[in-house]
């Protein structure tokens, strides 16, 4: 219910900041007629401050106005297109424009003052020549004043101007208390409004889609509906953070849960990592119908095999691909598997291991490669103690054998087993052998006081008997991730998730494969040691060698 719930949120949180911007800029910000009382005050209130003088004897038509007051208004084209005659809202017949109504007072003069363009006067103003053939200046019949003693109004009508995107100008108006109002009070706030109409029904249809609508409102930012439309954007983005920062993490599901059974196999090296995936996907995705069968786990060689096999059983053609086996490696495939595809998932790193009475903490490389080459047979030549070396190899088809030849033995092999079975060294004697999985290389080196092996670095760390076993340092530096990007420790390698030609979208394989690279199990490989192939700050670690 929950990833529905953010899905919808997520649809929401993407339509509506696209239709408060179609509205507020397409629809109610491409035609938009502003104003702003910016001042309106009583002269009385200035007629005791200094200088004031004449502010409070003002005269009209031989009387004193009563309680006179001043208006500024300010017109402006607030909206992102040049407002035309016809875009305002009134009778095309009527020349006014706007309409300024003052509730109990009296309109005594009017000025048109600052206009920020020189055409503005002639849409209040022309020149009439009288009869002695002088010229005056009259207004035009769109800028009128007028006083109603019915309602007790002032009214004052400014023409329908043309006006440039931003252009504006102001109207400067003297007004007074009607001479019958003995009243003290402050009077209402004045009224601005579009004139007249045509009156037809859908005129208020008209007013929102023919983008000629003019709102002769004062907008600092945006329009109400669009304010409406910010807050309902601001809510499904807190609640989408809601379901993102507090619900538990694990109750969070992959993005493409698939149904159907995946078969990983493959690196005894990454098995951990895999199958701690594993688990975490099958809980993110309960409900979907999916199950993970995780192994076996026989290692790189082996796990290739059994993708093949997989493939094969299954009648995969060419161009197509199986979409329920992943196959992890340690490295690339060695040749001979043309049907297999790999994808890079992370960084391994490997360590030696010996067993801490073997009595050494740090190697260098030389030593390493004479130890590996039978040349050292006894802890005491490497500065250790006077224990025997038993070398404990995985067998040759093993990634993290082969890892070890590449990055550690330059290309050479260790020397043959000198048993079969570990069991059968010799306490007091030199030896080696070989076992199948990396579990039974720990197994063997915690148990035996001269014994030297290799595993992943965080399975060595997390062995049941860690506190007999020693990752080697090698020439200072640490088994880590940290120590491969920033110190150059030489034993690591590419973990690879081969699959049987190319997955096919839409299957559990590829669902499993995104949800490692792309989502949270990044943060398991993390938590087991390993470095993401797309984090690494020199892509060129996470290539095989």
């Amino acid at each position: 219910m929950s990833e529905q719930v953010e899905q919808w949120i997520a649809i929401l949180s993407l339509v509506v900041p696209v239709a408060a911007f179609l509205w507020e800029f397409a629809v109610v910000g491409r035609k938009r007629l502003g104003y702003r009382v910016q001042m309106d005050t009583l002269a009385a209130d200035a007629a005791g401050k200094p200088y004031a003088d004449v502010l409070g004897d003002m005269e009209h038509d031989g009387h004193r106005l009563k309680d006179p007051s001043f208006v500024l208004l300010r017109i402006e084209n607030a909206g992102s297109a040049r407002i035309l005659s016809e875009d305002y809202l009134a009778d095309p017949a009527d020349p006014y424009g706007i309409k300024v109504t003052f509730r109990d007072r009296r309109v005594a003069a009017v000025v048109l003052t600052d206009p920020s363009e020189q055409e503005v006067p002639d849409f209040f103003f022309e020149e009439v020549e009288e009869d002695d053939n002088t010229v005056r200046t009259v207004a035009k019949p769109g800028f009128r004043r007028s006083n109603s003693e019915a309602d007790r109004t002032g009214i004052v009508r400014l023409p329908k101007v043309t006006l440039s995107r931003g252009a504006e100008y102001k109207v400067l108006i003297v007004l007074e208390r009607w001479p019958d109002d003995n009243g003290t009070g402050e009077f209402p706030e004045p009224i601005v409004s579009g004139v007249g109409g045509q009156g037809h029904w859908y005129d208020t249809v008209l007013r929102f889609f023919r983008l000629k609508a003019t709102r002769t409102e004062s907008h600092v930012f945006a329009s109400r509906p669009a304010w409406w439309l910010i807050w309902i954007l601001i809510a499904g983005v807190g609640v989408q953070a809601c379901f993102t920062l507090l619900l538990p993490d694990e109750r969070r599901p992959p993005m493409d849960c698939v149904g159907g059974t995946l078969h990983l196999h493959g690196s005894t090296a990454f098995e951990s990592a895999a199958r701690a995936a594993a688990e975490d996907y099958l809980k993110r995705c309960e409900g979907a119908g999916v199950s993970v069968l995780d192994g076996p786990f026989k290692g790189s060689g082996k796990g290739v095999t059994a993708l093949e096999r997989a493939g094969e059983d299954a009648g995969i053609g060419v161009g197509e691909g199986l979409g329920d086996h992943i196959a992890f490696t340690d490295g690339l495939a060695p040749d001979g598997h043309p049907r297999l595809i790999p994808r890079p998932v992370a960084l391994s790193v490997f360590t030696l291991v010996v067993n801490r009475k073997a009595g050494v903490e740090n190697l260098s490389l030389t030593q390493v490669r004479e130890i590996f080459a039978g040349r050292v047979k006894n802890w005491s030549q490497v500065g250790g103690s006077d224990e025997p070396v038993h070398l404990i190899n995985r067998e040759p088809r093993s990634g993290t054998r082969n890892t070890l030849v590449s990055k550690l033995l330059d290309g050479r092999q260790p020397p043959q087993f000198t048993v079969t079975d570990c069991a059968s060294l010799k306490p007091d004697r030199y030896g080696n052998c070989e076992v199948d999985e990396t579990s039974l290389v720990l197994d063997e080196v915690a148990s035996r006081p001269g014994a030297i092996g290799y595993s992943e670095a965080t399975k060595a760390g997390g062995h049941r008997d860690a506190g007999r076993l020693v990752k080697l340092r090698i020439d200072g530096r640490e088994p880590t991730a940290e120590g491969v990007e920033e110190a150059g420790y030489p034993y690591w390698q590419t973990e690879f998730a081969y699959t049987y030609g190319e997955v096919p979208a839409g299957s559990v394989a590829a669902s499993f494969l995104n949800y490692l690279t792309q989502q949270s199990g990044r943060d398991v490989l993390r938590e087991h040691g390993h470095a993401l192939c797309s984090e690494t700050e020199n892509s060129g670690e996470c290539r095989p060698t």
